[in-house]
């Protein structure tokens, strides 16, 4: 039985050598990925050949690869998120998939009022002012007394709900899966919470249900000056949309982490009303060990 595991996250064991460690003192030999970003399909396929465990990234892993690997055993995911796996195939050709929904919740969180917080103050635009020689003071605007909905009010979003309990903000959710109430949050469809919320913040997970769950006419429907916020995932937000809405509406802004294609080459990143990371929302140094050590730690479960 092959005892390769396959690491494809680019940045694996970069901020604490214990992840690897556990797969060495386990008898495993490590093969890591040698590209530095994220694996194209052709390229996932080279670097799985006879693995049995993979601890995997954002790279898709469609049907038509996993029946090409029949030495994988098991797909870790460093993070929560599982559209990228194609997880009938993978229960049809017996290969577990597991992932670690909690390490990543305070990271991603507190990377969202970060991100809104430069936005409303517009951070960025003073930093790249007094970069080049000026010394800029655009005007923001306060988070406090704002309405902030939540599209969707899992792990990540209650802990940002959370985060904003201090800034005196009204909050607003929707999430079919929450039934009951919560205190401090207003439950409410979809319609009322892009049409009352200053903030609308996305916390949910991607889905075929879910693409384009904002698109042009949730757009029209909020305030010209409203912000858009998504470190969730990329496709959950009409892009093309969304740059219309911002182009007809520059006191409005969107804050984005995630895009539908990644890396992102296209025109949002030109505007100068939206604020943009690299799909970060882990890369916080205690959360990152965290999610690497349970990714291990959970393959290492599902192979003994």
């Amino acid at each position: 039985m092959s005892r390769i595991v396959a690491i494809s996250t680019s940045s694996f064991g970069k901020e604490s050598p214990r992840p690897l460690e556990l797969l060495r003192d386990a008898g495993f030999e490590v093969r890591a990925n040698p590209h530095g970003r994220t694996l194209t399909t052709d390229e996932s396929r080279l670097h799985l050949d006879g693995v049995i465990g993979l601890v995997a990234g954002t790279e898709k892993l469609t049907g038509e690869l996993l029946r090409k690997l029949p030495a994988l055993k098991c797909i870790s995911r460093v993070g929560v998120g599982m559209d990228s796996v194609d997880q009938a195939a993978a229960k049809e050709l017996g290969i577990v998939v597991v992932n670690t929904p909690e390490a990543h919740v305070d990271a991603v969180a507190e990377l969202t009022l970060a991100g809104l917080l430069s936005l409303l103050r517009k951070v960025p635009t003073s930093d790249a002012s007094i970069r080049s020689g000026g010394f800029e003071k655009p005007m923001g605007r306060l988070l406090g007394g704002k309405t902030v909905g939540l599209l969707g009010f899992g792990r990540v979003g209650r802990r940002f709900a959370q985060l904003l309990s201090g800034f005196g903000v009204t909050l607003l959710a929707y999430d079919p899966q929450v039934t009951t109430a919560i205190a401090g949050v207003e439950l409410v469809d979809l319609a009322s919470l892009v049409s009352r919320s200053d903030v609308v913040s996305l916390h949910l997970p991607f889905s075929a249900a879910a693409k384009n769950l904002i698109g042009a006419p949730q757009l029209a429907a909020m305030k010209p000056d409203a912000i858009v916020v998504n470190t969730s995932r990329g496709g959950l937000i009409d892009e093309a949309a969304l740059l219309a809405f911002l182009e007809a509406n520059p006191k409005a802004g969107a804050y984005l982490d995630c895009f539908e294609k990644e890396p992102y080459t296209g025109p949002l990143a030109k505007l100068p009303n939206v604020v943009s990371t690299a799909h970060i929302g882990s890369y916080a140094r205690e959360a990152r060990v965290r999610m690497e050590v349970e990714a291990v730690e959970n393959l290492l479960r599902s192979l003994a």
